[in-house]
């Protein structure tokens, strides 16, 4: 493999606390890989197996808290997104950075990029990162017009587009990409999951990303050949039709359980509200103050 290139493109902040690249220093960076593997945190992601499949030269790119998907040391091509909130990188001001961070080490590992998608979330300096080379982007711009208003992308959909705009020679592979809660974690309402695997699935089959699962091959593919004569259009207005009365049927279920659960419910809004302040709690009420 081709050594990396320095950053001799990036730009820092005066105090020298930000690192930012330029498009075409992070497209030099990365070019260099014959695949780049977004990591999900999620139990549908295999990695024993996408590591057997895949060559050496491949660069697997985890999301913040990865002792979720890792059980030891990562040993290969590898890179860390910190995500930020309105206090920095989730963690650092959760002080999770160093238990994150042992899992890599050595020439192999690219470093922390830190990355925010949207004007509230707060970028943490480079000296925050445990002595890890730390890089930031700021993805605000690229999701402003795009995102649907009210919600907050997902780290991994955000680095996915961002990694498809770079038009890298590699190939873009998703791995555990599937919106699906367990019972092991949380699928956070904050996120417009049906809108981010829509625009995913859609970019997997326009040939800018593959993701892990068997995406391309669509149940509904099977209708179009069992029923040539109809037109798409129709079919996607059917399958449209049948969902559409299936979560009304849903919608119903939650209106009964939500009446069945009221006094729990109340209960539970009594008890919170002697429940201590969390940190980030108390700094937007210190910051607003």
């Amino acid at each position: 493999m081709e050594a990396i290139p320095s950053d001799n493109k990036a730009t820092t902040a005066p105090d020298g606390g930000f690192n930012f690249l330029t498009p075409e220093a992070w497209k030099a960076l990365l070019s260099g890989y014959s695949h780049v593997v977004l990591v999900a945190n999620s139990e549908a992601v295999d990695l024993e197996r996408l590591r057997s499949e895949l060559p050496e030269t491949a660069l697997y790119v985890f999301f913040n808290k990865v002792y979720k998907v890792l059980d030891e040391p990562f040993v290969g091509h590898s890179m860390l997104v910190a995500r930020s909130d309105v206090m920095g990188a989730h963690i650092v001001h959760r002080r999770e950075a160093a238990d994150v961070l042992r899992f890599f080490g050595g020439d192999d590992f690219l470093g922390v990029v830190n990355i925010r998608v949207s004007a509230e979330e707060n970028l943490s300096e480079k000296s925050c990162f445990e002595g890890a080379k730390a890089r930031h982007l700021d993805l605000t711009q690229m999701l402003a017009d795009l995102y649907p208003i009210g919600k907050i992308a997902t780290s991994g959909f955000a680095v996915a587009l961002w990694l498809g705009d770079l038009q890298l020679p590699g190939k873009i592979l998703l791995a555990g990409f599937s919106a699906k809660r367990s019972e092991k974690w949380k699928v956070f309402d904050v996120h417009d999951w049906t809108f981010e695997q829509i625009f995913l699935r859609l970019f997997a089959r326009m040939g800018s990303i593959s993701m892990v699962g068997g995406v391309n091959a669509s149940p509904y593919s099977a209708l179009a050949k069992r029923f040539p004569e109809v037109p798409p259009i129709e079919i996607a207005m059917t399958a449209a039709e049948v969902l559409s009365e299936r979560l009304d049927n849903t919608n119903s279920q939650i209106d009964r359980l939500m009446s069945v659960t009221k006094f729990i419910r109340a209960v539970d809004n009594f008890f919170r509200r002697f429940k201590p302040k969390t940190r980030k709690q108390r700094f937007l009420e210190k910051s607003q103050g």
